[in-house]
């Protein structure tokens, strides 16, 4: 069986010779990831819509300069992520202060689990992602995007470098930021244990 990258190569090749569904099975397959992406750094839904459908208009004009050695998917997030930034630098982007701790457990792992039967564990494990977006809101744009592209893409460090155009050792550093400051604001918000 084909893993996702070899599919997506040989969509690409097919967009390229002109077949009428190519390109938009790309799309069907990442708007959702590509919107996560950009809207993580620009945090308005109707401009994140926008901003994705230029994104994918940018990834489909330029799709025969694609390095074919190169992961789709990356080089997707990296247009994406580029647009969300050529967007945030013509406007001023108002910062959110961050509050700062030691973590003891990582709530994210709760939140990237299986869910349960019950429904009272339904009940929680949905209270849960809830609060989880709300922590997610609240933290620096950057560190929301490393931790999609990480948590929700699966992308590895080295990938995620490349999409957001950061050295590697930046790149964990702000995963490191985002997940402790994210425990924290979870434990605030009475998830996870207290010392």
């Amino acid at each position: 069986m084909r893993d996702r990258a070899e599919q997506d190569l040989e969509v690409v090749e097919q967009a390229l010779k002109g077949a009428p569904d190519g390109f938009r099975s790309l799309v069907e397959r990442y708007q959702r990831p590509v919107f996560s992406i950009i809207l993580r750094l620009v945090r308005d839904r109707a401009t994140t819509e926008d901003l994705a459908q230029e994104a994918f208009l940018k990834a489909f004009r330029a799709l025969d300069s694609f390095d074919r050695r190169r992961k789709f998917s990356s080089w997707l997030f990296a247009i994406a992520h580029n647009t969300a930034i050529d967007h945030l630098r013509k406007r001023v982007l108002d910062t959110v202060p961050l509050e700062t701790g030691d973590d003891q457990r990582d709530p994210i792992d709760v939140v990237a689990g299986p869910a349960t039967e019950s429904p009272e564990s339904a009940a929680i494990s949905g209270d849960l992602a809830r609060c989880f977006e709300v922590a997610l809101a609240e933290l620096r744009p950057e560190y929301a995007e490393v931790l999609t592209l990480r948590f929700g893409e699966g992308l590895a460090y080295d990938e995620i470098a490349e999409v957001v155009g950061l050295p590697l050792g930046t790149v964990k550093t702000h995963l490191y930021r985002a997940r402790r400051r994210l425990a924290d604001r979870l434990r605030s918000m009475g998830w996870g244990e207290d010392d």
